[in-house]
């Protein structure tokens, strides 16, 4: 086989349909369109979610909550993401978390979570600790510091 032999696959190309170029093609005058109307016009059709007059859906139901806008969104690091990424007898800092790509963001604050196991021996600094995370941290004799 050559590179001129290539072809694509039986019925994975289509040609475009072609409107308006003829009454043979099936799609001549209308062009598909039908007669009238207002989805007969260029520009034509209703806007997303008008319901024909009835009042829509967005309007039928009810308001609902609202938004915090003292709201605190913490980046979050897992004890067990700790363990692989970092050595024994590490001080991890936010900083630390953002150059080993842990994070991207320290946004409102790093908060350490207890999920998988510790082994290794950590001074971890952050603005907030779960209580699990502070017992694994202890546990193998690290700190947790708060920020």
């Amino acid at each position: 086989m050559r590179l001129h032999d290539l072809k694509p696959a039986e019925g994975a190309r289509r040609e475009r349909k072609r409107v308006g170029r003829g009454i043979g093609s099936g799609h001549g005058k209308t062009s598909g369109r039908g007669q009238k109307g207002q989805k007969a016009r260029s520009g034509g059709g209703v806007r997303p979610g008008f319901e024909g007059g009835q009042m829509p859906l967005t309007r039928r139901l009810p308001k609902r909550g609202f938004t915090n806008i003292f709201k605190k969104e913490y980046a979050i690091v897992n004890v067990g993401t700790l363990e692989e990424r970092f050595e024994d007898g590490a001080v991890i800092t936010p900083e630390a978390l953002i150059e080993s790509g842990i994070i991207k963001d320290v946004k409102d604050g790093v908060k350490i979570l207890g999920d998988g196991d510790l082994n290794k021996k950590f001074t971890v600094r952050a603005h907030k600790f779960s209580q699990s995370a502070i017992e694994k941290i202890q546990a193998v004799g690290g700190k947790a510091e708060v920020i």
